[in-house]
């Protein structure tokens, strides 16, 4: 994803009078207000970033970190603490290289919606409690622990990734801040969620989820709207019981 190229200031035409520090007009004259500039809305989503399943990620209690890494985990921790609502879009590319595109709506602590475009019949729910997979087309809904998730990261309401989290890679270049986050479970194995940041404006752009069997799930996400306040009421989960159809 290519960072925007700062628009250079126009040259003053040719006749337009100077106005120095010094000069008696400007000292009487008070500063303009710069119109805010508008908010750029991408119409194609972005291109996500696909992991290489091949790469080697340590995982050692005993991972240590430099100052230049304490301070890019220091300044993701800072941005995820800060949002308390989060508006977007996103695409979403599977572990077979299937994509879907959909609208999300994140209110925190806990809370977020997945909504895919048709003719995806999937949505995605969590209420701060649990978090629901609903498929339309067969009627049923698979119901997880919003605390056994990797979502529960981004959905915290403070967090401090170094001392919350078993963070297991930071790195950092000119376009990206990528931390791994490791999670062990005796049960259902190892997972990891992969958040990648951009170095510039410091904002969320993409997450991967790779599950105890190795599979790669990214998320890229663009037209965030932090302002936004989503319903409520978008947030409820009906835990009827989906798996029979109706009729």
């Amino acid at each position: 994803m290519a960072e925007p190229t700062p628009v250079p200031k126009p040259s003053p035409k040719t006749g337009e009078r100077q106005i120095s520090a010094a000069d008696p007009a400007r000292q009487t004259r008070p500063p303009q207000p710069q119109p805010a500039a508008p908010m750029t809305k991408l119409t194609t989503p972005p291109e996500p970033i696909i992991p290489d399943p091949r790469r080697n990620v340590p995982a050692s209690i005993f991972t240590t970190f430099d100052a230049k890494q304490k301070a890019d985990a220091a300044r993701v921790s800072a941005y995820l603490s800060s949002l308390s609502t989060l508006v977007g879009n996103f695409v979403q590319v599977g572990p077979d290289g299937s994509k879907l595109n959909g609208d999300f709506y994140i209110m925190k602590p806990g809370k977020v919606r997945f909504e895919y475009d048709s003719p995806s019949p999937i949505s995605m729910i969590a209420d701060g409690q649990s978090l629901v997979v609903r498929d339309r087309k067969l009627a049923t809904q698979d119901v997880y622990p919003l605390s056994q998730t990797p979502l529960r990261y981004l959905l915290s309401d403070k967090i401090d990734l170094l001392r919350d989290t078993n963070v297991v890679a930071i790195t950092s270049d000119d376009l990206y801040i990528s931390i791994i986050i490791e999670e062990k479970n005796a049960v259902i194995g190892t997972s990891r969620l992969m958040l990648m940041l951009g170095a510039k404006d410091g904002q969320l752009k993409q997450w991967t989820v790779t599950d105890p069997q190795g599979y790669d799930t990214t998320v890229a996400i663009y037209n965030l709207d932090t302002t936004r306040r989503p319903d409520p009421t978008m947030f409820k989960i009906d835990y009827t019981d989906y798996s029979t159809p109706p009729g």
